[in-house]
């Protein structure tokens, strides 16, 4: 029977368990959850001539095992032989999804479970389970969600430009330093005036432990977003020294929530 022990439990989902479709892009659980775009918008930042689909899906669902393991929310049975975790999604009917897996007795295995399927909530396969993990928590306080537009927005604009020039779409990203600094000094205050009407433009993600906001920088069009401000949340201020794009803003933001479509989408 596999060992179990938490203070020893995989942050990575592949030593954990042989999963069977992540290289199709995990279709089986595509289809199950609810009718969701999980592929990029622009590809811009990915040379693998034969890239995974559902590429956002997929690293959601590595993300969140990640997460669960860190909350001790990853379930065994009373006999050992099944696991499961609560992958926070749903079905079209809005009942939860989990995976779930099982000892994986190929003599030549690496991984000592492997993954079994993805399972509706009332399933008969989870019934090995006295009680169901709950979902992954990224946050403690409410408030990190929102950008306060009381407090001042810090912008090392210098930074942003010079070390993140590649995320820019073109002409951006062969422009000189100075105009796009100038562009970027328009589109800050752009998006920090948009904020200010709609709360709901500041999009929250998580990233290596942290909660961040994501603001929109329209450097060609007032409505069309080229790249994403992350924004770090201090003590009475916030600081923002990169930025991301678009592809990367959204899967990193996927990992709390669908984000709201009114800038950020796949």
């Amino acid at each position: 029977m596999p060992t179990f022990d938490y203070a020893e439990f995989p942050a990575d989902i592949f030593q954990l368990a042989f999963v069977g479709g992540f290289r199709e892009g995990l279709p089986e659980l595509k289809d199950l959850a609810e009718d969701e775009d999980w592929g990029y918008r622009t590809q811009r930042e990915h040379t693998n001539p034969n890239p995974v689909p559902n590429p956002v899906l997929t690293n959601y669902i590595s993300h969140t095992y990640q997460r669960l393991v860190e909350e001790r929310k990853i379930a065994i049975s009373s006999d050992g032989q099944r696991l499961c975790f609560n992958t926070g999604l749903v079905t079209a009917n809005q009942e939860e999804i989990f995976a779930l897996f099982e000892p994986n007795r190929n003599a030549d295995a690496q991984q000592e479970w492997y993954l079994s399927g993805w399972q509706q909530r009332s399933s008969r396969s989870l019934s090995a389970f006295s009680k169901l993990p709950e979902l992954a928590q990224y946050y403690d306080d409410p408030a990190e969600l929102i950008f306060d537009t009381r407090w001042e927005l810090r912008v090392n604009v210098d930074h942003v430009v010079e070390n993140n020039v590649e995320r820019f779409p073109a002409p951006y990203n062969t422009m000189e330093a100075f105009a796009l600094r100038n562009s970027m000094n328009g589109a800050i205050d752009a998006a920090k005036a948009r904020v200010r009407r709609n709360y709901k433009t500041a999009i929250p993600q998580y990233y290596h432990g942290r909660l961040q906001l994501l603001l929109p920088i329209c450097l060609s069009h007032p409505r069309v977003a080229d790249v994403a401000l992350v924004v770090e949340r201090h003590t009475d201020h916030y600081r923002a020294a990169t930025c991301l794009t678009l592809d990367m803003a959204y899967n990193n933001a996927r990992q709390l929530a669908r984000p709201d479509k009114d800038w950020l989408q796949p």
